[in-house]
Parts: structure tokens; C-alpha cells; sequence
């Protein structure tokens, strides 16, 4: 569990202009770190290099690299809207925080500032022979890593804004939150048995502004609850919606404005969710792929039945969930959580494909499939969620467009089924 700073340096240092930033400076010092340093060396070396020849180096790279930033600009932007519109808008953000596309593009920039500065100051004499030789050596190196990145940023253009990589990019978002949500089940603070009841001198806390919970500083609250000898129970997990109509916390406690203050700045909201630490995020944005897919427009039934078994690969490591009150998982004993729900999980992933799939035969077996090894798995965990969208899955398919013969055969897997449990 990371803090509220830490989780928004982490956001921060996942943009592009950040990374370009960076590299940026990192090129002006580079460009410039020849000028002091040749007063450092007394005797000269035995061989020089011309200011022409340096500066007809650095001319050809500046050109070049404002020609190949403006290409992958384009490139990039090209990828984020295929992505929105073959996949879905919120799988952009995941293909926005790419780093090999980040790192590429602040590369291209630096060395464009690099080949800029060092331009002028040759043009102005900064340099002498040993400051040209360094300056030299350093553009060779330049030139390398431009070469390098070049040739990483081909082989990564072949998978950039595709579907497959896209959905991969979800799926692993999904299944490291899931990790964390198993290893710290209340992400580190103790259970919240039921949310309804709330003790009688509880005071409860409302968010002044609307939008998504995005993150929760367990620690600050923790602290703050320490301060005051009391507890504070959240009530509202990573991705639930918020209005100031909905309590989004209590806390045992007289309440003023600077406590309310400070619970609310503990726990950040936003207009859209995060993968963070919201593992049903992931899932939903994977159920939406497979939707789209499953439109008339589309009629991919094989993404759909690639995000169902993203889905199974999400899911089966919950069969390792387990709410134990011990040090290892209470590390904010002064706070209340409630648990994340298995029937929330399942919902976001299977019930939208159930739902737009019902007509295809391919689709509903791979379902009944996976549900079904589900329960192979961990039965005790996942047979009465497992069940549940069998029967829901059985109305659906009733009701369908499908043949006889199909019909047939997704009864006898659903009596199969059925009866294992």
C-alpha cells in the first residue's frame, strides 16, 4: 500500500511529458558538460577535430530527429486512436503509460535539444579543441543509442494499439491488483463486517465533490485515527462512485471541518477509475473488449473467448484469498475496510459476455468451460458464484436464436455441471 504522494509521483512519472522532460535536460547537460570539462584536461590530445565536422554531424541529427519525433508523434497518436476505437477508451490510458513508446519519443527529443545546443555553442566558440574532441565522442555515443532505440521502436510498432497487446496490457493491470488484493484483502486495514451498522456516536463523512474513488491513503488515515484514539471506517472501495449524498466514511469521533478535511484529502476521487487499486476495473475494461467484439458491426467471437480466458487466468489465483486477522495482512489496525466481493468479480468479467454472446455457441461452451474449471480448482471458493451464472446463463440461452442441436448441447454440459456441485 502505497500513500497518497507516492501514488501521484507514480501517475505522474507514467506521463509522456514527464519522461520527455527529463530526457530533455538530460540532453542540455550532455551537450553543454564539454565546456568544463575541457579546462580540466592540461595537455591536449593527440588528435582533433574540427568545428565543421562536428557541427555538419550535429546538423544532419538535428534535422533528422525533428523529422523522426514528428513521425512517431503521429504514430503514437495513430495507436491511442485505434485502441479507443477497436478495443475501448479505457484501455487508452494503459497504452498512453507505455514506456518503450515514452522512452522512444524522449530519446528522439533529447537528442533533436542535444544536436540544438550543441549547434549553438560551437557556432559561438565555446569549445576548444579537447571541449570538440569530447563533444565528438559524445555524439557518437549519441548516435548509437538513436540507433538502438530505432531499431526497439520498429519491432515495437508491430504491436502498438493492437487488440492482442492492448488486452494483454489489461490483464496484467488486473491480475497484479488482484495479487495485491489477495495478499491484503483490506488493503492492509481491518475488515468491515457490514457496512450498515454503524456504532451510534459514529459520525458520518461526506465527499464534497462527484466522481470515482481512485485511491485510498489507508496509512494517513490510520495516522489520523491514531492522533485522535479512535477508528475510521471507509466505506466505499477503489472504483465506487461518489456523490455528496453518500457517506463515504464514519469515524467514532465529534467531527469539525479540518477533520472532515483531512479524511477526505486521505481518500482520492476522479472522473475516471483507476487500475490501481481497483482489480474490478480491469475486469470490466476486459468485459468491454470482449463486447465490442461480439457486436454485429465487429463479429470477433475469438476476442471474446480470448478475454474469457484472461479472465480465468485473473481469477484462479483467489483461490488463494484469504481474510486472516494477523500482523502479516493488519498493518492499519485503526481503520475499517470491506472486502472485496467474488460475485462483483464475476459479474464484471462473465455477465456482459454471457449477455452479448448468448447467440453464439462458440462463446456460451467456452464459458461453460471455463466456469467449469473454476470449480475443478477451488470448489469451495468458486462452485456457489460458479453456479450462479450457469442458471443465468441457462435462461439466457432458453431464450436464444440457437438451433435445437446447440441447445442440446449446452444442456447436457449445464446438467454436468450442475450435478458436480
Amino acid at each position: 500500500m502505497i500513500s497518497k504522494w507516492q501514488w501521484l509521483l507514480s501517475q505522474l512519472t507514467r506521463t509522456l511529458w514527464v519522461r520527455a522532460s527529463f530526457f530533455a535536460l538530460l540532453a542540455v547537460v550532455t551537450a553543454l558538460i564539454a565546456i568544463p570539462a575541457q579546462h580540466m584536461i592540461e595537455n591536449p590530445f593527440p588528435f582533433s577535430v574540427g568545428s565543421d565536422s562536428v557541427g555538419q554531424i550535429l546538423n544532419i541529427l538535428a534535422s533528422s530527429m525533428l523529422a523522426v519525433t514528428t513521425f512517431s508523434l503521429s504514430v503514437m497518436v495513430a495507436a491511442y486512436t485505434a485502441a479507443s476505437s477497436s478495443v475501448t477508451p479505457r484501455a487508452t490510458k494503459l497504452v498512453q503509460q507505455d514506456t518503450t513508446t515514452q522512452n522512444v519519443l524522449a530519446t528522439f527529443i533529447g537528442s533533436f535539444l542535444y544536436s540544438l545546443v550543441g549547434i549553438v555553442a560551437l557556432s559561438t566558440d565555446q569549445y576548444g579543441e579537447n571541449g570538440r574532441l569530447i563533444l565528438f565522442v559524445v555524439t557518437i555515443g549519441v548516435i548509437v543509442l538513436i540507433v538502438i532505440t530505432i531499431l526497439r521502436w520498429i519491432e515495437h510498432l508491430s504491436q502498438l494499439g493492437r487488440v492482442g497487446e492492448t488486452t494483454e496490457r489489461v490483464e496484467n493491470a488486473a491480475a497484479n491488483t488482484i495479487t495485491q488484493r489477495i495478499k491484503h484483502p483490506t488493503l492492509g486495514a481491518k475488515r468491515l463486517t457490514d457496512k450498515e451498522n454503524v456504532p451510534a456516536h459514529a459520525q458520518a463523512i461526506f465527499a464534497k465533490s462527484i466522481g470515482y474513488v481512485r485511491h485510498i491513503d489507508v496509512g494517513a488515515l490510520n495516522e489520523y485515527a491514531k492522533q485522535h484514539n479512535t477508528e475510521i471506517a471507509v466505506l466505499a472501495l477503489p472504483g465506487e462512485f461518489i456523490h455528496p449524498a453518500k457517506p463515504i466514511a464514519w469515524i467514532a469521533a465529534e467531527l469539525n471541518d479540518e477533520m472532515i478535511a483531512s479524511i477526505c484529502s486521505a481518500i482520492t476521487l476522479g472522473n475516471e477509475r483507476s487500475f490501481d487499486q481497483d482489480p474490478r476495473f480491469g475486469l470490466a475494461v476486459l468485459a468491454e473488449i470482449a463486447s465490442r467484439a461480439l457486436s454485429p458491426a465487429i463479429n470477433d467471437p475469438g476476442t471474446a473467448i480470448d478475454v474469457i480466458n484472461r479472465g480465468l487466468r485473473i481469477l484462479i489465483p483467489w483461490k488463494d484469498y484469504k481474510y486472516t486477522a494477523d500482523d502479516e495482512q493488519i498493518i492499519y489496525p485503526n481503520v475499517l475496510l470491506p472486502e472485496l466481493n467474488l460475485g462483483d468479480l464475476f459479474d464484471d468479467i462473465f455477465m456482459p459476455i454471457e449477455r452479448d454472446g448468448t447467440n453464439m455457441i462458440e462463446v456460451q461452451l467456452r464459458l461453460q468451460k471455463a466456469l467449469a474449471s473454476l470449480v475443478k480448482i477451488a470448489p469451495e471458493i468458486f462452485s456457489q458464484e460458479v453456479s450462479r451464472h450457469l442458471q443465468l446463463m441457462k435462461q439466457r440461452t432458453d431464450q436464444a436464436a440457437l438451433i435445437k442441436a446447440d441447445k442440446q448441447r449446452l444442456q447436457h454440459i449445464y446438467d454436468e455441471h450442475i450435478k458436480a456441485y
